[in-house]
């Protein structure tokens, strides 16, 4: 679909158009999740969602150190149930009510997903945890990795990753491409770096994005096809390519394909600003995304959401930049 296909109540060059986007793997942190958990209600939801998961994602969130966390099994359903929750403390249910755009960075495309009503909480939390599941089994049948490549020329980078077999997995634009395959391939990269650029190792367990990750796309696959899509309430972007999705179904194929296909984040930066976003809010854990649009996407306001008590700012927020607050 193209950029200008725009969703019901979004248009391109409003005044003001809020964005809200769900970081991915690698922004979780210890204990992240603890503030949260002083409130009663998000504590007996993150209980609910632990049963629908089968993780203790109280413990995760609380205690658990950087290494276990660190887990894609632990990591991904993590990430979706505390970006799921504190949005709907923040917005007050789910779809997100008041969001002009919607958009998540690899697996915080299934928050997004449920933020914008095309799964269920309850089936997205179902969908990441097969999907965590699938790409950690994938993961151990080869020693794959990432590395970043920061700085130097794009299509130096992109012919450098190639040279050596990996995969441009995830563009995350001003100079930060994030390449992935077999240890070998990676270690071959990190020994002829692109000119002018640093090539920095990742503590992952395996090539996401790609071909590599076909055991997993194929377990997703099966889980989401017994799972309902409803269209989405707001503009919600792909990871693939960065278009507006206004079908459920294919948002959720999509979802399945991303699993092994690269995560085109530069892209979604082009069309939230084609679509004149003027504030992008990151739900936790915070930092991540808005520290890349800060490189990307000058003049846009950005907040980001760590803590309870930043709730009634991020509303003001909310309130300065939507069209539907």
């Amino acid at each position: 679909m193209a950029i200008g296909d725009l969703r019901q109540g979004v248009r391109a060059k409003m005044d003001d158009v809020l964005a809200i986007v769900a970081p991915g793997q690698g922004a979780q942190t210890p204990g992240f999740l603890a503030p949260w958990l002083e409130d009663a209600h998000f504590a007996a939801r993150l209980r609910e969602l632990s049963d629908v998961v089968g993780l203790d994602l109280v413990h995760y969130g609380t205690e658990a150190d950087a290494e276990t966390i660190k887990d894609t099994a632990v990591a991904q359903p993590l990430l979706v149930a505390a970006g799921l929750l504190a949005g709907e403390a923040l917005t007050g249910g789910v779809p997100f009510p008041g969001v002009d755009v919607l958009a998540g960075h690899s697996v915080g495309e299934v928050t997004a997903a449920a933020a914008a009503g095309v799964l269920a909480g309850s089936d997205a939390i179902v969908f990441v945890r097969e999907r965590a599941n699938g790409m950690a089994e994938a993961s151990a049948l080869r020693p794959t990795t990432m590395a970043a490549v920061v700085r130097g020329e794009p299509d130096a980078v992109l012919a450098a990753i190639e040279a050596v077999g990996a995969t441009a997995a995830n563009n995350n634009g001003a100079g930060q491409v994030v390449a992935a395959g077999t240890v070998e391939q990676i270690e071959a990269l990190k020994a002829n770096p692109p000119e002018k650029a640093r090539v920095i190792g990742l503590s992952v367990a395996g090539a996401f994005h790609t071909e590599h990750m076909e055991v997993g796309r194929a377990r997703v696959e099966a889980a989401a096809s017994g799972m309902t899509a409803h269209d989405p309430s707001t503009t919600l972007l792909s990871n693939r390519d960065g278009a507006t999705v206004a079908e459920g179904a294919e948002y959720v194929a999509r979802l399945v394909s991303q699993v092994t296909s690269p995560v085109r984040w530069d892209l979604c930066m082009a069309t939230m600003a084609e679509l004149g976003v003027t504030g992008i809010l990151e739900l936790p854990p915070a930092g991540t995304l808005t520290g890349i649009a800060k490189r990307n996407m000058p003049g846009v306001e950005l907040f980001n959401l760590n803590t309870p008590d930043q709730i009634d700012d991020a509303r003001a927020f909310i309130a300065r930049h939507s069209k539907e607050a």
